[in-house]
This record gives C-alpha cells, sequence and structure tokens, in this order.
C-alpha cells in the first residue's frame, strides 16, 4: 500500500475507533481483507472483503421462505 492511502486508512481506522463504530479485538477465527477506496472528494472511504468468511460459514439448512411463500401463506 502507498504511504499516502496507508497514513490515510490509519487515519480513518483511528476516526472510527474513537467514534465507537470499531473495536479492536484481542484475536478472531476469521480476518477479512480491508480495501481501501479513494472517494471523489479525496477522502478513503473502507470497506471489507467479505469473501474469505462467507467461504468459512456454514450454510443453513433450512433458509427462511421467500416473500412470495410468505405472502401466499398468509391468504
Amino acid at each position: 500500500m502507498k504511504p499516502k492511502v496507508a497514513l490515510m486508512v490509519k487515519e480513518e481506522v483511528i476516526k472510527l475507533l474513537q467514534v465507537g463504530f470499531i473495536k479492536p479485538v484481542d484475536y478472531s477465527q476469521w480476518v477479512s481483507n480491508i480495501v481501501p477506496v479513494l472517494k471523489k472528494n479525496g477522502k478513503i472511504r473502507i470497506c471489507i472483503d467479505f469473501q474469505d468468511i462467507n467461504k468459512a460459514c456454514p450454510k443453513d439448512d433450512f433458509p427462511l421462505p421467500s416473500i412470495d411463500v410468505i405472502v401466499d401463506a398468509t391468504t
């Protein structure tokens, strides 16, 4: 990562920590990579790549029915 972008990411993470939007953890079962995205105004947005977490999560054997099935069942 470029030094300028790394500094902007660090500032954004510190800001998110201070407002309580994120919190530090000692260790986690899954680690997701952050993806810094530059906005048009020159600021940075931190996005998270959830592909690894989605691969690690088990699929639900009993998924919720779709809204069409629920509406039809109520009539």
